[in-house]
């Protein structure tokens, strides 16, 4: 997991419970995602092609590239389902206050 400075990215009710959202967080693409009401990040690209996910809905907590159908766990990175064999890197997030913070890296 990535640890950094905590950003800003939306409010809760704009990231719906079993979907994800794209932002520009720093220097990276995030994808905030909404497992059951818990807000998890990671980084937005397949690691099999580097394509982004361009998806909103989860599968549970699974994402899944629209290219060649690899999946990732939201919650920890790890690969579900190939093609892919690298995890994606996370990101640490933290709600206050009704808004969604994620921290990543300063450059």
């Amino acid at each position: 997991m990535t640890e950094g400075t905590f950003q800003r990215v939306a409010k809760v009710d704009e990231i719906p419970v079993g979907e994800s959202r794209s932002f520009e967080v720093g220097y990276e693409r995030i994808a905030v995602c909404n497992v059951e009401g818990k807000f998890y990040a990671i980084e937005d690209v397949c690691t099999h092609d580097g394509s982004p996910f361009q998806t909103r809905r989860l599968l549970g907590s699974v994402i899944e590239c629209p290219r060649h159908g690899a999946r990732f766990d939201v919650t920890t990175g790890e690969v579900r389902r190939m093609p892919a064999i690298a995890p994606v890197r996370t990101f640490p997030t933290k709600v206050e206050d009704g808004e969604v913070y994620v921290a990543v890296e300063e450059e």
